[in-house]
């Protein structure tokens, strides 16, 4: 016959649902079922507390409310990294997020706005002729999809 476990969680616990709990220890998280621990990781681990949470939803051992009523986390953000998980598994969670590829910076503009750059024109200069913002262009430059010559400046003989 099955033996009911009562629901005793170390002092500290933070109750997730009658048999659930957490607890920060030092900087480990640690989840609780009932004095049993099921699962830790670290306090700045956001990958890994998405994905333990979403599989105690998906599991059923917990509801999306639970879940964000006991780490304060809105239902809303609950319900996407749900999604996440059955659209792309587990490995969903440690994947970088895919960067926007521009719409305006095309290739074609790379190669005609660094030949610009590579003639000397300023980036404001290239903002006017071209149509398109100077922030944009700032943004690649940092990102170093377009290189921009470093203008060699003459010392002031005066102040030395």
């Amino acid at each position: 016959m099955p033996q009911v476990q009562l629901p005793l969680f170390p002092v500290g616990t933070t109750a997730i649902t009658d048999e659930l709990g957490f607890e920060h220890h030092g900087q480990q998280v640690v989840y609780w079922n009932g004095h049993l621990p099921v699962f830790t990781h670290e306090v700045g681990d956001l990958a890994s507390f998405r994905l333990f949470t979403t599989q105690l939803i998906v599991n059923g051992t917990a509801s999306q409310s639970q879940i964000a009523q006991a780490f304060g986390v809105p239902l809303r953000t609950v319900k996407r990294y749900c999604r996440r998980y059955r659209e792309a598994g587990a490995s969903g969670f440690y994947r970088p997020a895919a960067r926007r590829q521009g719409h305006r910076l095309t290739r074609e503009r790379i190669v005609e706005v660094q030949g610009l750059l590579d003639q000397g024109w300023s980036v404001p200069e290239i903002s006017r002729a071209t149509g398109l913002l100077a922030t944009t262009l700032h943004k690649a430059i940092d990102q170093g999809r377009l290189k921009q010559i470093k203008k060699k400046t003459i010392p002031d003989l005066a102040q030395a």
